[in-house]
């Protein structure tokens, strides 16, 4: 596949990002060692991960998706073929990722702490691309980008933005990163990071990793202008929607094995007239001959703001419908159609 550009960075990244944060929960070490050879061979560079996988997150299994990537690197010999990225967590009231039991911060000696685990478990000496998996402040929504503002009253122990962009300097310096990127990032969030940035006290985020998909476009209200003036890539997550952009939900099927079948986790996406979008771009897809999954992957694919699509699949035939999103000629008629659509439903899983 052809490489983009990742922000002003020096990384080279494919269309398509192999995600991993079933691996150790619904999949296995060997299927997940399966999915990434098949990934690798399809020609996709970057795989991302995160301290807080598996999900869903739980003492039993928190680390184990980096030790699959890990193994897998270790078993493929393949590091310098591929980029890593991960992840450290934001503000959270879990107390098992740090040695000390306190409650997840973006502070300076936990964001040190969470990058030295992560090395050691994924058996690398440095990762590619380092997220702030999610942010310190209090914020209105998971997300950052909601539909509509809920006011909120900021934390009063929330770490400067100054104290973590200093300590992710500081980490390119020691040569641990190259890079580091935002997720689950407002525009508010990338322009602080950017300000500060540019007074010298860190290099400046490359990649912010939100959500991105048919039915939500939020993105592109006030990020996507930020991103293409200030070099800021879209690493764009859930371009399925959790899988409810296969159709394989509709009509309150409940398919046995599926993540919501298993974990009941996807109320961003059941929100009011949610089911009408999810829906209208399942029978657009099928009215252009093409299955649901590879029509919504060729969407985020097509759209000029995302710099690399995450794909997240649970087997090898559902890796497969994502990978041929990459190849679907994306026609003027299917982007004039999602737009119509869009105009209709709006962002209703934002």
């Amino acid at each position: 596949m052809q490489t983009r550009r990742l922000g002003n960075s020096d990384l080279w990244i494919t269309p398509l990002t192999i995600g991993t944060m079933t691996f150790g929960e619904q999949n296995s070490e060997a299927e997940g060692h399966a999915q990434l050879d098949r990934a690798v061979d399809f020609g996709i560079n970057l795989i991302d991960t995160a301290e807080l996988y598996a999900i869903p997150p739980r003492p039993e299994t928190q680390g184990r998706t980096e030790e699959i990537v890990g193994s897998w690197l270790k078993a493929s010999g393949k590091r310098q073929q591929v980029l890593i990225a991960s992840k450290v967590c934001g503000r959270a009231a879990s107390t098992w990722f740090r040695d000390d039991g306190s409650p997840t911060r973006l502070t300076r000696g936990q964001i040190r702490e969470a990058v030295e685990k992560s090395l050691r478990r994924l058996g690398t000496d440095y990762l590619d691309l380092y997220q702030l998996h999610w942010p310190d402040r209090t914020v209105s929504a998971w997300g950052t980008v909601p539909s509509r503002f809920r006011p909120f009253e900021p934390a009063a122990d929330e770490t400067p933005i100054e104290e973590i962009a200093a300590v992710c300097g500081e980490l390119i310096a020691a040569g641990k990163i190259r890079h580091f990127g935002l997720s689950n990032e407002s525009p508010y969030g990338l322009m602080r990071f950017l300000a500060v940035a540019d007074k010298g006290v860190s290099p400046r985020p490359v990649s912010v990793q939100n959500a991105y998909s048919l039915v939500n476009r939020t993105w592109e209200g006030g990020l996507a202008e930020i991103g293409l003036r200030e070099s800021v890539g879209l690493l764009a997550y859930s371009p399925l929607a959790q899988g409810y952009l296969t159709g394989k939900y509709r009509d309150g099927a409940l398919p046995p094995g599926s993540r919501k079948q298993l974990f009941n986790r996807l109320q961003r996406y059941e929100h009011p007239y949610a089911d009408r979008a999810i829906a209208g771009y399942v029978d657009l897809a099928h009215a252009f001959g093409v299955e649901p999954a590879t029509f919504a992957i060729a969407f985020c694919v097509n759209q000029p703001v995302v710099a690399s699509t995450i794909l997240g699949a649970t087997r090898l035939d559902q890796l497969e419908s994502c990978l041929a999103g990459a190849t679907l000629t994306w026609t003027e008629a299917m982007q004039t159609a999602v737009d119509d659509l869009h105009q209709r439903f709006g962002n209703p899983c934002p």
